[in-house]
């Protein structure tokens, strides 16, 4: 079993940054490729970024490449999230997710998720 906790959305103008984080207990953390997803009102949930085990190795959506950076703290256990140059499009509740199998941008992919954070970004 892997908990999940996500922290840090808000409400943010247009423009704005934002950092989530989402800390892990439970199985070794630094076993598990990470990710964060995104669904908004109406909306699929839909991919965002991947990190693999060791940090070394990250995938984004085309929405937020170049504006979101992932990472993650395998000491601390710990996933991040730093959103730059956010636009009202972003917002969405935010999850982070410990991948099982399969492609990494893909929600059935994940096994655990976190209970979502809200992003709300005002125009």
């Amino acid at each position: 079993q892997v908990q999940l906790v996500e922290s840090g959305g808000g409400l943010v103008q247009a423009g704005g940054s934002l950092r989530l984080s989402c800390a892990a207990s439970g199985r070794t953390f630094s076993m598990y490729v990470m990710g964060w997803f995104r669904q908004a009102p109406g909306k699929e949930r839909e991919f965002v970024a991947a990190i693999s085990y060791t940090g070394g190795t990250q995938n984004y959506a085309e929405s937020v490449k170049g504006r979101f950076t992932i990472s993650r703290d395998n000491a601390k256990n710990t996933m991040y999230l730093q959103m730059n140059s956010l636009k009202p499009e972003d917002t969405a509740v935010y999850y982070c997710a410990v991948r099982s199998r399969g492609d990494s941008d893909l929600p059935q992919s994940y096994n655990y998720w976190g209970q979502g954070t809200q992003v709300t970004v005002s125009s």
